[in-house]
């Protein structure tokens, strides 16, 4: 009897940790904050006399869906996408908001969990590339001052947290997540190389988010 405990027993402690090791893909869902930043531009003058020198998209709750695969019981790769809910603010000497627009990110990622398998909790961080996305929009005050395209612009994602599993296959996901974006570059002046030529050079301005949100992870 003593002998079929310890085997019975034996098997147990080796079936727990195999579980989670075995778990290769991971699903989640996640909902959150997002705070923005926008870009400034050349004054425009509207022809009711008012300027304006920049577009912003305003602050707004977010949702997302990611799907990993584990290379490793560590290493994670996989695909990622957030919608931001915003409107967009024109400022200038009259700012004001010019319509509803959603910003979209689409990012493929590697990222690295901390511990073992089978741990509670695991500590992550991510990196990615991909693009974010941003509705057209035409504004105007007095007359028609501009319109911002539908754009896709390439922007990376660089995040951290934490994920929490109460079980093997289900848990939790807190966490923080900066994507910068590339929307264009003011000329600064002339670059010139003896062998390749000259070109204009430029500072590049990035729109910025920083998430933060939190949500559920399956895994199997």
């Amino acid at each position: 009897m003593l002998r079929r405990f310890v085997v019975v027993a034996s098997f147990v402690a080796c079936a727990g940790p195999a579980l989670a090791q075995d778990s290769r893909f991971e699903i989640g869902g996640t909902i959150g904050h997002t705070l923005s930043d926008g870009v400034t531009f050349a004054g425009v003058r509207a022809a009711n006399g008012e300027l304006y020198d920049g577009i912003e998209p305003t602050d707004g709750n977010s949702w997302g869906l990611s799907l990993g695969i584990f290379a490793s019981p560590n290493v994670e790769v996989g695909f990622l996408f957030d919608r931001q809910g915003s409107t967009l603010d024109v400022t200038g000497t009259n700012p004001l908001t010019i319509g509803d627009m959603n910003v979209d990110n689409y990012h493929g990622y590697v990222g690295y969990d901390f511990g073992d398998p089978d741990s509670m909790i695991r500590p992550y961080v991510m990196g990615g590339i991909g693009m974010t996305r941003y509705n057209s929009v035409a504004f105007a005050n007095g007359g028609v001052i501009g319109e911002t395209e539908g754009n896709s612009q390439f922007s990376t994602t660089w995040g951290a947290g934490l994920k929490i599993y109460p079980s093997q296959r289900f848990g939790l996901k807190l966490g923080a997540r900066w994507t910068p974006t590339y929307i264009k570059s003011d000329a600064t002046g002339w670059w010139c190389d003896p062998y390749w030529g000259c070109y204009v050079t430029g500072d590049a301005q990035y729109a910025n988010q920083m998430q933060f949100g939190g949500g559920v992870m399956l895994r199997f």
